[in-house]
C-alpha cells in the first residue's frame, strides 16, 4: 500500500482513453480490453483534486496513415514530429474519436489535450505537441500551477502514450504512478519494455487504485 499524499496535491489523468484504441473499432488501433478501463480511472479520480485528460485528434488525411504500400509500424522519411506508419485514428467526428462509455464529457475535466492535431506531428505524450518535446500543452504548468505532486496515470495504450505521457510527467518533478487497471497495452512485448523503462524512470506501477491511499481518508478514518 502506498500513501501517496492529500488529496489536493493528487491528480488523475486519463491519456487518450477513447475508442478508437479499442476493439470497438477494429479498423483503428485496437487495444484488447481497452473498453473496460473506464470504471477504474473513475474509482483512480476519486483519489484526486484535480483530473486531467488527453485526446489524440488527428486529421484524415495525416502523412502517417499507412497504406498497403507503406504498411502500419513502417518508418516515416522526412518529417522531424512523424516516426511511424499508423492506421488512421481518432480523426474528429468519428467514433473512434470518443472517449471509452462511462468517461465524463471532455467539458467536466479541470485541463483537457488535444494533440496531433497538425497533419505531420504525431505525438504520444500528452505534455508536449512535438516529438522533440519544445512545445507544451501546458498540462505541466497546470498541475504545478494546481500544487499537484503526485499524478495516477491511466488510458490508452499502456506501452505507447501512456508510457510517454508518465515519463514525461516524471522527467518534470511530479512522482507518478501508472494504475495497470486503468490501462491496457497493445502488445505483450512492447508493454513489457514499457514497464522496464518506467520503473528505471522511478515511475511506481501499481495493480490498481486500491493499492494506494491518501492522508484524507487516513485522516477520515481515524475520527470514525
Amino acid at each position: 500500500m502506498y500513501s501517496i499524499g492529500s488529496r489536493e496535491t493528487v491528480a488523475a489523468f486519463d491519456v487518450d482513453a477513447q475508442k478508437c484504441f479499442t476493439p470497438l473499432c477494429p479498423d483503428e488501433l485496437p487495444v484488447p480490453e481497452g473498453h473496460q478501463i473506464a470504471e477504474e480511472l473513475n474509482r483512480q479520480a476519486q483519489l484526486a483534486g484535480v483530473r486531467v485528460g488527453s485526446k489524440d485528434a488527428h486529421p484524415a488525411n495525416a502523412v502517417w496513415i499507412a497504406t498497403e504500400e507503406h504498411p502500419q509500424l513502417t518508418p516515416v522519411t522526412g518529417h522531424k514530429n512523424v516516426d511511424l506508419r499508423w492506421n488512421r485514428h481518432a480523426v474528429p467526428g468519428t467514433t473512434g474519436f470518443e472517449l471509452v462509455d462511462g468517461l465524463p464529457d471532455v467539458t467536466d475535466y479541470d485541463y483537457f489535450v488535444w494533440k496531433g492535431v497538425e497533419a505531420d506531428i504525431h505525438p504520444y505524450g500528452a505534455c508536449f505537441h512535438d516529438l522533440e518535446e519544445r512545445l507544451s500543452t501546458g498540462v505541466i504548468e497546470f498541475l504545478k500551477n494546481k500544487g499537484v505532486t503526485t499524478v495516477l496515470v491511466g488510458g490508452l495504450a499502456f506501452d505507447f502514450c501512456v508510457k510517454t505521457t508518465a515519463l514525461q510527467l516524471q522527467r518534470s518533478g511530479f512522482q507518478v504512478y501508472v494504475n495497470r487497471a486503468a490501462t491496457r497495452g497493445l502488445a505483450e512485448s512492447s508493454v513489457a519494455d514499457a514497464i522496464v523503462e518506467l520503473e528505471a524512470a522511478g515511475i511506481i506501477l501499481i495493480e490498481s487504485s486500491s493499492d494506494v491511499t491518501i492522508a484524507d481518508a487516513v485522516s477520515d478514518a481515524c475520527t470514525i
